[in-house]
């Protein structure tokens, strides 16, 4: 028996509606209280992955934060289409390495 776990995608509509047609939750948000709102209800609701842009994940770290030494939900910042910092890249990078020893992305 296998389980799969939902998959949220959380940020501005233009960042986000696209990952709908992949067949993952989109949820808009752009306010601070809306973005945390919805972390929370996606944990209580048992998500597996919560994909937030960078720049909302920005908005509402100390959130984040609680949810860090948590195994569930995983979550894992992307960028948006602006005001990206370029962490969701770092930590990307920070993974790989982590996982097979070196940064394979890197060129």
């Amino acid at each position: 028996m296998s389980f799969m776990y939902k998959i949220a995608v959380v940020g501005d509509r233009e960042s986000v509606c696209g990952f709908a047609a992949l067949g993952l939750s989109v949820f808009f948000a752009d306010e601070q209280a809306q973005a945390e709102k919805t972390v929370h209800t996606l944990a209580e609701r048992g998500y597996g992955v919560i994909y937030i842009t960078e720049e909302l994940a920005e908005k509402i770290e100390p959130t984040l934060e609680k949810y860090r030494s948590k195994s569930l939900p995983a979550i894992i910042l992307i960028p948006g289409v602006k005001n990206n910092t370029g962490k969701a890249m770092r930590d990307l990078h920070k993974a790989v390495e982590k996982a097979v020893g070196s940064d394979i992305l890197t060129n």
